[in-house]
This record gives C-alpha cells, structure tokens and sequence, in this order.
C-alpha cells in the first residue's frame, strides 16, 4: 500500500561522498538553549569535519532511546559544503531530502552543486546529516538482503484477493516485519521515526554551532520541519517546506491523493509522449498503457543478466519517469521498447527507483522507507478498510490498475515489532516565525493541495509553482530560487499569490 513520497526524486543522488571517514569529538560546553535533561553530553557536541571529495564530513553521536539516554547510541554522518564568503556568514541551512529513507549528505551535497555562486552558497554553510538508520549512519535499518529483494521484484505483482492469495502476500508482510526486526533490531525500528530525528535535528543544530535552525526540508522532509516547528518553535529561524505531506491526512488517504497525484502526472506525460515521434501509447493513452504491461504478469520479458522485467518491475518504472519530466524520454523509450519484446530502459528506471546498483546490491532506502513509515502512522489492521482504500486507490490511478479488483491484504505496519510513536495532527507551534511553503501544481507525489493545507496550520506564506514534477526549490529555476534565496537570506517572504512556472509551463 505504501507508496514512496520520493524515491523518484532528484535529491539525494551523489554516491561519492558515502566513502568518507567521519569523526566526533565531544566538548565540556553545550550551545545554544538548555539542553534537556540528561542530554547534557549529547548537546555538547562540537563536530570535527574531515575532507571528502571536495566537502566536509563528522558524524553526531545521538541516543537511540532518548527516554534512556545513557544506552546505546547511533552515529549520524553529517557533510557540508562551507559558506563561501565566511565573513558574511548567517549560520548553518539544513538540508533533509525526505523520503523517508533518503540520504541528507547526498542532498547537501546535490544542493550545493545546485545553488552555485548564489548568496544562499555565499552566506550559509550547506548541511545535510543522514537520519538515524539512513544511509552512512549506524546502525542501519535493512530488512531485506539483495538476493530477498531481487525475488521480491521478479514474484507476480497482481493483487490476489481469494482467501489464499490474500494469506499469501500477508504471509510475505509478516515475514518482512520480522525480518526487519532481527536484522535492524527493534530498538531501532521502535526509535526511528520523525518523533526522533526532530531531536536529532535540534542535537545537529547546538552542534553545529547554531543558535536557531535554518531548514529546507523536501517532501517527507516538510514533515520533519513542521515537527521541529512543532517541538521547538522558538529555535527557528526559517523554515522552507517543499512538497508539503498535509499534516492532518491519514495514511489510507494520503496514499489515495497520492494515486490521483500519479494518474495526473501520467496523463501529462501522455499527452506529451502523443506529440512526440514513435510514441506507443496511441490516443487512449491509460488502456493502451495497460494493454502494454498487463501481459508481463504471465510472461515477463526476459533481460541480458538474467534477470526478467515483471509487472511490477514496469510499474515501478513508470512511476519512477513521473516524478520529474526529464525522465519522460526515457519512459517513451522503456515503453516503445516493450512492444519491441525488450526491457532494458524499463528495467533501469525500476532500478533507479529500487536503489539497485549494476553490481546486485541495493542501498537501505525502501528498508528504511517502510519502518520509518511503520511508526509514523497508526497501521491499518481491518481488511475491509484496507479494501475500500484500495478500490479509490484504482479509481484515482486507471493507469496502475491490474484489473483484479480491490485487495484487502494488509502491509507490513500491520505486523511491525514496535507501536506508532506519532500520527497526523494539524501542528501546533505558537510563537513560531514565518515560514515560506513551497507547492507544484503537479506534483505527483505530494499534491498541491497538500501544501496549500500545510501553509494554512502554520499561518505561512505559499508560493505555488505552476508544472509536473516533485519538489522545486534550490533546483536551479531562477524565479523559485531568487524568492527562495531572499527569504533564506533575508527573511523576506514573497508576496501573496505569488506563482512561479516550471520550464514549459
């Protein structure tokens, strides 16, 4: 049921900094406001940067359990870009790409190439910290082995909803779960989710020296902003949330909207694909679409490594080529191939989205991804809900339908190790500064709407950017930027109905 807010993104791309060696050295002063109590040592942290590639790396030593902050801990791998005008300095802005499960050091590190010589480079050091379990920090959250997850992907991807086929996929969802808690631990899974790495964030902020925190936070990553926001209102200075998650929303909802995000973004992508040379669709674009990969459920294309594109290998792949237009000649291709019996285009784009690498292994992003999302929000546990969810679902999304009709197997937040430890509700935060939300019409992923929502609990400024892709700002679109760069900078919010456009729109 759960659909990634953002592994199609463009953020968090970069590899090469994974290789640096982090280091910490804790201090006798803490910074900033009063640490909490019995965090004294954590929030008197100074962190010791290293080269990597052409950046700077440290790790920050957190609890796992902050109600027992005297047991293990976990390090989280940090990297920066310095200000490049160290005299005329601001502090510190925080980068989160969301996901959850995205890594923050390759989202600093994208921004930074992204934001150039602008006064954004000039005036702040650009930081990205991996969240706990994510990425380079340890322990890392994995459920799943490489060999378990290329199975996954080649097993049938229809919905079964006969008694035995839905005892089969809750079988597998029980089994991930359990999975997920002997390999992770359940200390772990039971301390991962936004209610944690809001007071990681604020740890990194003392830490790096900063007495409020400067924050952009991308897709989920907007959930982790209004959280801070929430839990520490008097500690910001500025807030930019981009692909807004509507606070109040639950779940089974979002997940809906989300579908109906997809269904416009595919539509979109029809329509051009139609004006291009050799576009496979034809003119009923969601049935010949369907007619296209519906076949692959009993006869999945064969590839050159052995492996063989699947159902739901293409639907990955589709989904993946929507979150961003520069993807769509590559989708035309995957798609024109398949009438051709070949899978190679396709199969990359499901790759990329996967986090599979040429040489068989997979980063931790959908491990983390799902245990993450598992103690964010209440689980469904009735069938007859999950069903009826999953019959909008189809009715927003044609194009992902498999014909099977609505499916009542419950995910594997059903069966998690560890209780939710938070759940939608419109944010409280008085006393908290302005705050610039940022929302694409088209976006897939997390619907404008969304934001427009997010904007008002937080009494806000929305700057609605017309266009078709997921996430925008500090993306290198001059008009978005330059608003985005004043208020970063300044603290100067655009005027209200201010609107911007993607190229093309």
């Amino acid at each position: 049921m759960r659909v990634a807010g953002e592994p199609g993104s463009s953020r968090g791309r970069r590899s090469s900094v994974r290789a640096a060696a982090l280091a910490v050295m804790v201090l006798a002063t803490a910074c900033g406001p009063t640490s909490p109590s019995g965090l004294d040592r954590f929030y008197a942290q100074r962190l010791s940067w290293t080269p990597c590639d052409s950046y700077e790396c440290a790790s920050l030593v957190v609890p796992i359990d902050y109600g027992r902050p005297d047991g293990a801990t976990a390090r989280l791998a940090v990297l920066r870009q310095p200000a490049t005008q160290p005299s005329r300095r601001i502090g510190s802005l925080v980068i989160n790409p969301g996901g959850p499960g995205f890594s923050g050091t390759d989202a600093a590190a994208d921004t930074a190439e992204n934001v150039g010589d602008s006064e954004v480079a000039r005036r702040f050091d650009i930081v990205g910290f991996d969240p706990r379990g994510v990425g380079e920090s340890t322990p890392a959250i994995r459920c799943l082995t490489p060999a378990e997850r290329d199975a996954e992907r080649q097993a049938d991807a229809r919905s079964d909803n006969s008694p035995a086929g839905v005892e089969r996929q809750e079988a597998h969802a029980r089994d991930f779960a359990a999975k997920c808690a002997q390999r992770s631990g359940v200390d772990l899974l039971a301390n991962a989710g936004t209610r944690d790495v809001v007071r990681d964030m604020d740890i990194l902020r003392a830490a790096l020296g900063d007495e409020k925190l400067t924050y952009a936070g991308f897709s989920y990553g907007t959930r982790l902003g209004y959280s801070y926001a929430e839990s520490f209102p008097a500690r910001v200075r500025a807030l930019v949330l981009d692909g807004a998650l509507d606070p109040d929303e639950n779940p089974l909802d979002r997940w809906v909207a989300q579908g109906a995000g997809f269904q416009q973004a595919f539509d979109a992508f029809a329509r051009w694909c139609t004006g291009q040379p050799r576009c496979p669709l034809g003119t009923a674009t969601t049935d010949t679409f369907r007619a296209l990969v519906l076949p692959l459920i009993h006869h999945p294309v064969p590839l050159a490594d052995g492996r063989r594109l699947s159902y739901g290998d293409a639907i990955t792949g589709t989904v993946k080529a929507l979150y961003n237009p520069g993807d769509w000649p590559n989708l035309r291709q995957g798609l024109t191939e398949l009438t051709e019996g070949r899978a190679r285009s396709l199969m990359t784009l499901a790759d990329r989205y996967e986090g599979r690498d040429p040489d068989g292994g997979y980063d931790e992003k959908k491990d983390a991804f799902t245990a993450i999302g598992c103690v964010d929000d209440v689980p469904v546990t009735d069938p007859a809900v999950q069903r009826d969810a999953d019959r909008r679902y189809r009715a927003a999304a044609p194009f992902r339908d498999d014909g099977n009709g609505p499916d009542p197997a419950r995910d594997p937040c059903a069966f998690w190790p560890a209780p939710p430890s938070s759940e939608p509700h419109r944010p409280h935060a008085p006393g908290l500064p302005p705050v610039l939300v940022v929302a694409v019409t088209g976006d897939p992923a997390t619907p404008h709407q969304a934001g427009v929502k997010l904007a008002a609990a937080l009494d806000a400024r929305l700057l609605t950017v017309r266009g078709t892709q997921h996430t925008v700002a500090l993306d290198g679109i001059p008009c978005v930027d330059d608003i985005v760069g004043r208020y970063l900078v300044d603290l100067t919010l655009p005027a209200p109905d201010t609107t911007c456009a993607t190229p093309g729109h």
